[in-house]
Protein backbone atom coordinates (compact mmCIF):
# COMPACT_ATOMS: atom_id res chain seq x y z
CA UNK A 1 0.00 0.00 0.00
CA UNK A 2 2.77 2.54 0.98
CA UNK A 3 3.65 3.03 -3.18
CA UNK A 4 -0.07 4.14 -3.05
CA UNK A 5 0.63 7.13 -0.66
CA UNK A 6 0.97 10.52 -1.88
CA UNK A 7 1.84 11.93 1.41
CA UNK A 8 2.57 10.86 4.80
CA UNK A 9 1.88 13.17 7.82
CA UNK A 10 5.53 13.90 8.07
CA UNK A 11 5.21 15.40 4.05
CA UNK A 12 2.47 18.11 5.24
CA UNK A 13 3.18 21.59 6.08
CA UNK A 14 0.65 24.20 7.07
CA UNK A 15 0.01 26.32 3.99
CA UNK A 16 0.13 23.56 1.48
CA UNK A 17 -2.56 23.21 -1.08
CA UNK A 18 -4.54 20.88 -3.63
CA UNK A 19 -7.68 21.54 -5.88
CA UNK A 20 -9.68 20.10 -8.32
CA UNK A 21 -12.22 21.48 -10.94
CA UNK A 22 -15.37 19.77 -12.09
CA UNK A 23 -18.54 21.45 -14.47
CA UNK A 24 -21.75 19.48 -12.94
CA UNK A 25 -24.43 18.60 -15.84
CA UNK A 26 -27.79 17.38 -15.86
CA UNK A 27 -26.97 14.42 -15.75
CA UNK A 28 -24.47 14.74 -12.48
CA UNK A 29 -27.64 16.35 -10.85
CA UNK A 30 -29.62 13.00 -11.86
CA UNK A 31 -27.08 10.31 -10.94
CA UNK A 32 -26.52 11.51 -7.78
CA UNK A 33 -30.66 11.76 -7.08
CA UNK A 34 -30.62 8.40 -8.53
CA UNK A 35 -27.88 7.48 -6.26
CA UNK A 36 -28.49 8.95 -3.25
CA UNK A 37 -32.43 8.63 -3.27
CA UNK A 38 -32.54 12.66 -2.55
CA UNK A 39 -35.42 13.35 -5.21
CA UNK A 40 -36.15 16.96 -3.62
CA UNK A 41 -37.89 18.65 -6.57
CA UNK A 42 -35.31 21.85 -6.28
CA UNK A 43 -32.88 19.82 -7.91
CA UNK A 44 -35.15 18.30 -10.77
CA UNK A 45 -38.28 19.84 -10.94
CA UNK A 46 -37.46 22.98 -12.79
CA UNK A 47 -41.14 24.40 -12.62
CA UNK A 48 -41.24 23.53 -9.02
CA UNK A 49 -37.80 24.76 -8.35
CA UNK A 50 -38.92 28.46 -10.40
CA UNK A 51 -41.27 29.16 -6.94
CA UNK A 52 -38.40 29.25 -4.74
CA UNK A 53 -35.97 31.22 -3.37
CA UNK A 54 -33.41 29.98 -5.99
CA UNK A 55 -35.99 31.23 -8.69
CA UNK A 56 -34.30 27.79 -10.51
CA UNK A 57 -32.87 24.28 -9.98
CA UNK A 58 -29.71 23.84 -8.47
CA UNK A 59 -27.52 21.21 -7.59
CA UNK A 60 -27.53 19.58 -4.12
CA UNK A 61 -25.04 20.63 -2.25
CA UNK A 62 -23.91 17.48 -0.86
CA UNK A 63 -22.40 16.77 -4.65
CA UNK A 64 -20.84 19.94 -4.16
CA UNK A 65 -19.49 18.52 -0.89
CA UNK A 66 -18.59 15.71 -2.55
CA UNK A 67 -15.85 17.58 -4.77
CA UNK A 68 -14.19 17.83 -1.18
CA UNK A 69 -14.09 14.46 -0.52
CA UNK A 70 -12.36 13.78 -3.88
CA UNK A 71 -9.61 16.24 -3.52
CA UNK A 72 -8.99 15.09 0.37
CA UNK A 73 -8.88 11.29 -0.79
CA UNK A 74 -6.82 11.66 -4.09
CA UNK A 75 -4.79 14.90 -4.05
CA UNK A 76 -4.31 16.42 -0.40
CA UNK A 77 -3.38 14.27 2.23
CA UNK A 78 -4.77 11.59 -0.52
CA UNK A 79 -4.60 7.76 -0.56
CA UNK A 80 -4.21 6.38 2.82
CA UNK A 81 -5.94 8.87 4.21
CA UNK A 82 -9.01 8.23 6.88
CA UNK A 83 -11.83 10.90 6.71
CA UNK A 84 -12.57 12.00 10.39
CA UNK A 85 -14.91 15.00 10.41
CA UNK A 86 -16.07 17.81 8.20
CA UNK A 87 -18.03 20.82 8.82
CA UNK A 88 -19.41 22.54 6.01
CA UNK A 89 -21.37 25.99 5.66
CA UNK A 90 -23.58 26.31 2.33
CA UNK A 91 -23.41 30.00 1.39
CA UNK A 92 -24.74 30.07 -2.39
CA UNK A 93 -26.44 27.62 -4.54
CA UNK A 94 -24.37 26.24 -7.78
CA UNK A 95 -26.25 25.57 -10.58
CA UNK A 96 -26.23 22.78 -13.36
CA UNK A 97 -23.57 24.72 -15.77
CA UNK A 98 -21.21 26.05 -13.12
CA UNK A 99 -17.83 25.18 -13.13
CA UNK A 100 -17.04 24.80 -9.53
CA UNK A 101 -13.79 24.78 -7.92
CA UNK A 102 -12.70 22.59 -4.81
CA UNK A 103 -9.36 23.81 -3.12
CA UNK A 104 -8.15 22.37 0.21
CA UNK A 105 -5.37 24.03 2.27
CA UNK A 106 -3.62 22.15 5.27
CA UNK A 107 -4.62 24.39 8.34
CA UNK A 108 -2.93 22.42 10.99
CA UNK A 109 -0.76 19.26 11.80
CA UNK A 110 0.11 16.97 14.62
CA UNK A 111 2.20 14.36 13.70
CA UNK A 112 2.05 12.54 17.02
CA UNK A 113 -1.54 11.88 16.21
CA UNK A 114 -1.46 11.69 13.15
CA UNK A 115 -4.29 14.16 12.42
CA UNK A 116 -4.19 17.12 9.41
CA UNK A 117 -6.78 19.79 9.83
CA UNK A 118 -7.51 21.18 6.16
CA UNK A 119 -9.72 24.33 5.37
CA UNK A 120 -12.25 23.83 1.92
CA UNK A 121 -13.72 25.72 -0.06
CA UNK A 122 -15.91 25.97 -3.15
CA UNK A 123 -15.90 28.39 -5.98
CA UNK A 124 -17.81 29.31 -8.40
CA UNK A 125 -15.54 32.01 -10.10
CA UNK A 126 -15.04 34.54 -7.31
CA UNK A 127 -17.58 33.62 -5.35
CA UNK A 128 -17.61 30.89 -2.44
CA UNK A 129 -20.50 28.55 -2.68
CA UNK A 130 -19.20 26.24 0.54
CA UNK A 131 -17.35 26.48 3.14
CA UNK A 132 -15.81 24.12 5.93
CA UNK A 133 -13.26 22.00 7.51
CA UNK A 134 -12.13 18.49 7.56
CA UNK A 135 -10.09 16.06 9.66
CA UNK A 136 -8.16 13.77 8.65
CA UNK A 137 -6.18 10.79 9.66
CA UNK A 138 -3.07 10.24 7.45
CA UNK A 139 -0.46 7.43 7.47
CA UNK A 140 2.91 7.88 9.22
CA UNK A 141 6.29 6.54 8.01
CA UNK A 142 6.88 6.05 11.51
Amino acid sequence: MSELIKYYVEDLAVGQTASLEKTFTEQDIHHFAEVTGDCNPLHLDEDYAKTTLFKGRIAHGMLTAGLISAVLGTELPGPGAIYMSQNLKFRAPVRIGDRVKAQVTVEDVNVEKKRVKLHCVCTVGDDVVMEGEAMMMVPSRG
